[in-house]
């Protein structure tokens, strides 16, 4: 396997695991979760249709035909949590700050992936012309 292979799935696999281990928590209501939601005004809507959303981005991300979708599906996702995070949540919830450097993870990871499959993405939406 190429060293660029190895770095890719690397990073697929960084994002699609952390989101994949949060949604036990989102779909099982864990009272953690619970009131995560609860501050931010979306439970219990916001909890489940987060945790599908990433369901479906952590899929998108680990089929290699849809990475690029995927990855950009998951940067929205963290960039959602790192923006509630530091404007209600605090980057410490409680006490630890594990789900923010989770969300920093893996939007790092899909923002590297992103980058990597840009041309895909934008050539299949037309804004790419060819050469």
């Amino acid at each position: 396997m190429k060293p660029n292979n190895v770095l890719l799935w690397t990073l697929r696999l960084v994002a699609a695991a952390i989101m994949c281990m949060t949604l036990f928590y989102k779909f099982t209501a864990n009272p953690q979760s619970v009131k995560l939601f609860t501050i931010l005004g979306m439970e219990p809507w916001g909890r489940i249709g987060t945790g599908v959303m990433e369901l479906i981005a952590s899929l998108l991300i680990l089929y290699p035909r849809t990475t690029g979708y995927g990855s950009v599906l998951g940067m929205g996702l963290m960039g959602g949590a790192i923006f509630f995070h530091l404007t209600k949540l605090g980057i410490v919830f409680d006490g630890d700050a594990v789900l923010f450097i989770y969300a920093v993870i893996v939007f790092i990871a899909c923002a590297l992936l992103a980058l990597y499959y840009r041309k895909d993405l934008l050539g299949k939406l037309g804004l790419l012309k060819a050469r």
